[in-house]
């Protein structure tokens, strides 16, 4: 065996089925036909996440939006064309599916499948790897498939309505305030994806722009709701400033998605600078930790564990949000600053606004972590 280790990238492929359950894509090895996920050696020219993705759509077809931040790692033995094994550590990012194609380059020599968190965790041998996809998504929150439930105090007119918050009135309230969280998580992650499909360049930008605008829409009828509750509630989970400032923080968050989103739309812009996508892969990224860890406020105290971890990794790719911004300002300044100054300023106001939608991610993650350490 060859003691030194080999270095590969690999994508850990997801969406979101019907049912509001992540869902992971495996691929067979093509010699011993067990269950992995698409992997490679890193490719000159190409940041980590970039090559993985490129794994990805040459051994299953996906095309996604990438996360430029490493979930983790792994290792296993690699069989080498010349005998032997090499133990190679593998970094692993995730990736957004938008689509599998019909062809890609090795369609037919390996099987594809989607599997369950579960179900996927079990198929994998690699113990690393196994428990990296077991914490993936550990909570399936409610899906919002329509705004019905906000309705749910108005459905009734006339004398019925009157008696109704007459029998209300009387009655302490302990609210809806989780209900409203995991509803404005949901447009987050709606809204993300419409921003990172945007900035990727995929398909119809002035229709992403106004998906990304009725999803901010929504979540300004869930804050209104969450602050009418907030002072008609006798009884609230936490402390109403505590509601208040997280819900803030979520609304602040798809507020600035819609901001970059109204400033494409004002100057017109059709491409975007990889460093932009990268950010896009990030918010992405930081949306799905979102959706992830509110419904565990619900037992805030037997989750607060995973909320730590949740929130840590928000932090962190706050951190790596700030060098990617850093990195495409001084190449946008290298490459338009002199030449076409306003082309300069228009992608600074770009990047701004997204640095902007990161940091209010990493604000919710400083509000539940203040809620752990409050009630935890």
């Amino acid at each position: 065996m060859v003691s030194d280790k080999a270095r590969q990238v690999a994508a850990l492929p997801y969406r979101t089925n019907a049912n509001g359950q992540v869902e992971v894509m495996l691929i067979t090895s093509r010699e011993t036909r067990r269950w992995v996920i698409p992997k490679g050696n890193c490719i000159e020219g190409l940041k980590p996440h970039e090559a993985a993705a490129e794994e990805a759509f040459e051994e299953a077809g996906l095309t996604g939006i990438g996360c430029p931040t490493a979930l983790g790692s792994f290792e296993y033995d690699k069989r080498l064309s010349r005998g032997g094994l090499r133990p190679t550590r593998v970094q692993v990012f995730p990736i957004a599916v938008m689509r599998q194609a019909e062809v890609w380059p090795e369609l037919g020599e390996r099987e594809c499948r989607w599997f369950g968190i579960s179900e996927a965790a079990a198929a994998v041998d690699e113990p690393e790897l196994k428990a990296m996809i077991s914490d993936f998504r550990m909570t399936t929150p409610s899906v919002v498939q329509s705004k019905s439930w906000l309705l749910d105090g108005r459905k009734y007119s006339g004398e019925g309505m009157a008696i109704v918050r007459w029998f209300q009135a009387l009655m302490p309230k302990k609210g809806r305030f989780f209900e409203q969280f995991e509803a404005h998580a949901a447009t987050l992650v709606a809204g993300a994806d419409s921003l990172g499909k945007l900035l990727q360049g995929d398909g119809d930008i002035a229709g992403y722009c106004a998906e990304i605008e009725a999803h901010e829409h929504d979540a300004d009828e869930i804050i209104r709701e969450v602050l009418r509750d907030v002072h008609r509630t006798f009884i609230t989970p936490f402390d109403r400033t505590a509601i208040t400032d997280l819900i803030g923080s979520m609304d602040d968050a798809i507020d600035q998605m819609n901001a970059t989103a109204k400033t494409i739309t004002l100057y017109g812009i059709k491409e975007f600078d990889p460093h932009m996508r990268d950010m896009g892969g990030i918010i992405v990224e930081a949306a799905r930790l979102t959706e992830e860890a509110v419904p565990l406020l619900r037992g805030i105290g037997r989750n607060g564990s995973r909320l730590i971890t949740l929130t840590g990794r928000l932090v962190q790719i706050e951190g790596h949000a700030d060098e990617i911004h850093e990195a495409g300002l001084k190449l946008l300044f290298a490459e338009k600053g002199k030449i076409d100054p306003m082309a300069f300023i228009i992608g600074r106001e770009i990047y701004g606004n997204l640095e902007k939608v990161v940091d209010k991610f990493e604000d919710v993650a400083n509000e539940i972590q203040g809620l752990v350490l409050d009630h935890a």
